[in-house]
């Protein structure tokens, strides 16, 4: 147990690691957020009953877009690291398999598909939390308002943090992605019923 998370550790040391990472996090994260912004305002306006059912249908987006992004990470990442080890082995006219480059190779494709994982179901989740309050602090459509300006908040959270490790203004970055779901929110009100 200890040597596994010794290669955890190691792992999550290395910046190449991180970086790519912080990449699936987001990018996913950002689709997940648009997604639920999608969700929910399309079920309100579709006058979908009760706050419930806007989290039954989020949670199944949740399940989808995280399952997505975890299989979809594990088998990019699964090939590209047996690429880079057939290339090693090439180079080094040695086997590679169950050593210690392969071991890192393996946590690695964990971490990024974890971090895939994770983007998608934080931005649905986050902002289906005001329908928990439906029918008591919020309506559907006030539950609706604060879903989306969380979901605003969510994305404005990835620019900011984005911008802070790329020393631009995080408020700008900031402002750029939660643009983004304003946009998203105000094509969906626009379409027609």
């Amino acid at each position: 147990m200890s040597s596994l998370r010794t290669r955890f550790a190691r792992t999550l040391a290395r910046d190449d690691v991180r970086a790519i990472a912080r990449r699936y996090f987001v990018s996913n994260g950002f689709d997940g957020t648009l997604t639920g912004i999608g969700i929910v305002v399309g079920a309100v306006l579709s006058g979908v009953p009760s706050g419930t059912v806007v989290i039954r249908i989020g949670l199944s987006a949740a399940v989808g877009l995280g399952t997505s992004a975890v299989w979809s990470v594990w088998e990019i990442e699964r090939a590209e690291t047996r690429a880079e080890i057939r290339r090693l082995e090439a180079t080094m006219l040695v086997d590679l398999d169950d050593t210690r480059i392969q071991r890192e190779q393996s946590t690695t494709r964990v971490v990024h598909a974890v971090a895939s994982g994770l983007g998608p179901l934080i931005g649905i989740l986050l902002p289906l939390s005001p329908f928990v309050f439906e029918g008591g602090a919020f309506t559907m459509v006030t539950a609706g308002v604060a879903s989306v300006a969380i979901a605003v908040c969510v994305l404005g959270a990835f620019g900011a943090y984005m911008g802070s490790i790329s020393d631009q203004r995080w408020y700008v970055a900031a402002a750029r992605m939660g643009l983004a779901g304003v946009v998203v929110a105000g094509i969906n009100v626009a379409l027609p019923a």
